[in-house]
Formats: structure tokens, sequence, C-alpha cells
């Protein structure tokens, strides 16, 4: 896309982004606030340190699903990682204008990712509760599953088992077995007029025929001081935040935010200027290396191996003064040296965006150095996949391959991960794909990602159509090809919409290419606090 196209779609996310924060839109927000309590992101912003930067994570989880329901914006729970006391925590906060916080299959991956998050960089959870639990048209589908509801209670347990620190603030409803979810944390605070237990009223007439006040059931009173169960007791929202803070503040298992390791210094050229040097307009090329001009401090960016594999730039880099080993799928044509008999060597031209050979195997050395030295990786992903035909499969693509995939599966430190342009096949995997565990996967609007680009794949899919039919005595004219390839192309070129993977998790943050470099300052920064302590191993190479 062009620069204005580029600036395009970003206008059209930040719109889509706006919207999608009003959550269940000025009635649900009404209804909260004459209930007497806050809407979740006016409690996170009561909770979170004044003036500091917020990563939010899984804005667009379940974009355009559940429509029949009426829609579920950004699943009904906000994960937000921002500053508490001084502490980078993770916040999970139910959005009771969304189906009264309503637990949907998107909303318990969304829960689940930000506690694998928060695991992994040891990072304090706070959970701010106001939910009706599972929603019950879809429970065969929210229960019982690994990545279900019951995954989150088991995460729960696990993590405090662990020393990370888990709060849990029940600012509204609790119930059924949600109410697992705070009695499981380390922390538990409660709000008057808040109410927790395992059935209501209705259900407990029903079941035993005892009638029962919802205050007597499950209130803040009666669970501070007859059942016990909650720690503070709180008359109101503003309060109960008000304690959160002060107890993470004093909190000593987690450590206050570091400032990076090196002084940061600005990049070579504006963060602004990403606009006009990345393009995917097809014939049209790019210097993957002046994007990173747009991004890396300037003078910091050490190019490996320069002078081979040149479809894949590789390189130690800091970003605001944080250390990095950049991996970048390079968009221009490059120039390989190939072995030669007597005549001595020849040169090859490698296209844009794919990767080859040599490249892979350089991208694989350059990974485990990076784990050797410790250094978090980035990965800037524009890429059509690997290299196929006969010369590559002959010079042992897949061996090649497979080398950096290994390298990449067993990294010990943390893999963030950013789709610029298109991130394809193989290639993503290569490049730290969802499936490769990366600490953090970012994209641009307008990116894409898909097994295939959509010309290739409805082509594909076309005459494995046209062959079934042919077979059943069928002879689709030409008008009826057409037709028949516009609808799959089409249909792919929506699920190859990076929204798309955004809505089903396989994305943490859709970022604004021109604040790309901010964003991956606070990766860095969280990422920072990840335990290094492995061992760096990896399995057979097949050399």
């Amino acid at each position: 896309m062009s620069d204005s196209n580029l600036k395009t779609v970003t206008e059209e996310y930040v719109a889509q982004a706006d919207q999608i924060r009003e959550g269940g839109g000025p009635r649900g927000i009404e209804r909260q606030h004459r209930q007497g309590r806050l809407t979740a992101r006016e409690r996170i912003a009561a909770l979170a340190d004044p003036g500091l930067p917020t990563f939010e994570c899984g804005l667009f989880s379940a974009w355009n699903m559940y429509q029949e329901y009426g829609g579920a914006p950004a699943a009904g729970v906000i994960t937000t990682m921002a500053s508490v006391g001084g502490k980078i925590s993770m916040i999970v906060a139910n959005d009771a204008t969304v189906k009264a916080g309503a637990f949907f299959p998107m909303t318990c991956k969304k829960v689940i990712r930000a506690q694998e998050i928060a695991r992994r960089a040891r990072m304090p959870l706070l959970y701010l509760v106001d939910s009706a639990g599972v929603f019950l048209p879809l429970q065969e589908d929210v229960f019982p599953d690994t990545d279900d509801f019951g995954r989150i209670f088991r995460n729960n347990a696990v993590i405090s088992a662990d020393g990370i620190i888990q709060m849990a603030a029940i600012m509204g409803n609790c119930v059924a077995g949600g109410g697992y979810l705070p009695v499981l944390c380390d922390t538990l605070l409660m709000t008057e007029g808040s109410g927790l237990y395992l059935a209501g009223p209705a259900l407990v007439k029903a079941a035993i025929g005892q009638e029962v006040t919802t205050e007597e059931l499950g209130g803040a009173e009666m669970h501070a001081s007859i059942s016990g169960t909650i720690d503070f007791h709180e008359p109101d929202d503003e309060s109960c935040l008000k304690r959160l803070r002060a107890l993470v503040h004093a909190d000593m298992s987690s450590s206050p935010s570091q400032g990076p390791p090196f002084e940061s210094t600005g990049p070579a050229r504006s963060p602004e200027d990403v606009y006009t040097v990345f393009t995917d307009v097809p014939g049209q090329q790019y210097d993957v290396k002046e994007l990173l001009d747009c991004i890396v401090d300037e003078e910091s960016f050490n190019e490996y191996k320069a002078e081979t594999g040149g479809s894949i730039v590789c390189g130690y880099a800091r970003i605001g003064g944080w250390p990095c080993g950049v991996v970048a799928n390079q968009h221009k044509l490059t120039q390989r040296q190939m072995p030669g008999g007597k005549a001595g060597p020849s040169t090859a031209t490698n296209m844009p965006a794919v990767i080859y050979t040599d490249s892979a195997d350089k991208s694989a050395r350059f990974i485990m150095d990076c784990n050797q030295k410790r250094i978090p990786l980035v990965f800037l992903h524009d890429t059509t996949g690997f290299m196929v035909g006969r010369d590559s499969e002959q010079a042992g693509i897949i061996r090649s391959g497979a080398k950096m995939v290994n390298a990449m599966s067993n990294c010990v430190v943390p893999k963030i991960s950013l789709i610029t342009g298109g991130s394809y096949g193989a290639g993503n995997y290569a490049m730290c794909g969802r499936a490769f565990d990366p600490f953090l996967t970012l994209a641009w609007p307008g990116s894409r990602c898909a097994v295939m680009g959509a010309q290739s794949a409805a082509g594909t899919l076309l005459q494995i159509d046209l062959a079934a039919r042919k077979r059943r005595g069928e002879e689709p004219d030409e008008t009826e090809r057409k037709t028949m390839l516009e609808a799959i192309t089409r249909s792919y070129t929506d699920q190859q919409d990076i929204r798309y993977g955004a809505a089903r998790g396989w994305l943490d943050r859709i970022i604004e290419p021109g604040h790309t470099r901010d964003e991956l300052i606070f990766a860095l920064q969280v990422a920072s606090t990840v335990p290094l302590d492995a061992p760096y191993r990896t399995g057979v190479l097949q050399t």
C-alpha cells in the first residue's frame, strides 16, 4: 500500500478501536453509573499510575464474532499492562457493560493469554471482577476444555504456587464458578453491594427450597464478618482501587519497573517516516533497513553477516536503550553470490520477501547467538514464505528452514513478533508466529496472516472445486468459474485480514505504525523481567 493508503487504514483502525473501547455503549455505561459503579476502563484509569503508558492486549478479541447474540466488544474483558504503584502489572477487568461481563469463548482465551504473559514476566496480576459468569448459550465452548473457563482457575492456583502476586477486587457480580477466581488469589477485596456466591437466591430456592437474601448469601458484610472469605471490605469502587494500589505498592515480591541498561538515543529517521518507507503495493519494493532506521537507536544497529543471506536482515540493536536482536524480512531484490567452478563464483537474484536457504541458515545462527548473549529477539514479518522450486529444493531449503525453526522454537530469551506486511505459510512459523510462543505479538493495521496469499489460495481452491465438479459430470462455464473465483477470493481475503486473526487471539495488539518504536520500547521493558535461567539447547539440526 502507498503512504496515503497505510495512513488511511491506520485511521480506520483508530476509529474502530475507539468504537470498541465504548464497550456496551452509552446505555451500558449509564447503567453501571446508576448502580454507583465505575466502568472497567474508569477503574483501570483510577488504578494505574497517571501519566505513564499502558499496553492493552486483545482489544480486537471477538471482533465481528457472536453477532447472533449482539456481539461482544473486546470479548467483554479488558487486559492491560500498566504501571501500578511503580510496578508494571497485568490488569484483567471484566466489562459489565457487555452482557453483564459474561464469559464468551474468546473471553476465556483472552484472560488465559493475559495470565500467560504475566506468568512469563512474573508481573503482578490484578483482577477487577464484575461478571455474571459463563455466557450460557455458548456453555459447551466456554466450560470444559484446556483453553476454556476452568483453565483460568487452574492458572490462578499454579501462578500463586509459583510465587507471583495475584490480587482480586470484586466490584459487582461474582457468581457461580467465577467465584473461584478471586478466592484462588492471594488477596481479596470486595465492595459494598457486590455479590460473591456459587448460586443466587433463585437457584438456591429451586435447588434446596431455602429463601435467602442476596446479602445473606454472598454480600460483602457477610463475607467480611461471617465467612471470612474476603480480606478487605470497601465502601465503593474508589476506595477499593485506592486500597489495591496501596497493597501493590507495599508488596516486595515484585520489583519496581527499571529503566533501560543503556542511554536511549533517538532513531536516525523520524518514527513517522515508516509511512513513506513501507509499501505493499505489488511490484514495489522497500529496504527494511530504512524501516529499522525509524525504530532503532541511531548508530546502534550492527548488521550480522551483511554480505550473505540478504533476504533476511539480522542485527544487534538497541531500541530506547534496550538491547535486542532483530530478524527482519527484506522487501527488495538482493544479490546472492553462488559458488562456481572454473569460471568462478556467479550471482543470483533473490526476490523480495522470500526466505532463501542462505538467509535461513544465517538467521538460525544469529538466533542461537542471541540466546548465547541473552538478548531478546524482535522479528519483523513481511514474508510470502520460503522459496520453492527445483533449485531451492536441491539446495536444501527444507533442511535450512527446519534449522531456523528449531533454533527459534527453543529460544530461552523473549521473542517479540511484529507483522508489518504479510506473514504467510511456513514463513510465519520461522519468523516466530503464534504457534511458537512469542512473548508478545504485534501487528500493523492492514497487515495479513494466512497459509498463503489470497490470489494463490483462491486459485488452488478453485482447481480443487472444479476437479470435484468434473468428477460429478459438471462442467461450469467461464461465467460460473469467474463467480466461483470471486467468491473464494473474497472469503479468503476476509480470513487473512489481521483483524480476523486478532479476533481469534492470534496476536496481542494492533498498533499504529508511527508508534512502532514506542510500542517496542514498552514490550522490551516488560520482557526484561522474564527470567533467563534455563540453558539454551536446540534439537537435532540437519546440517
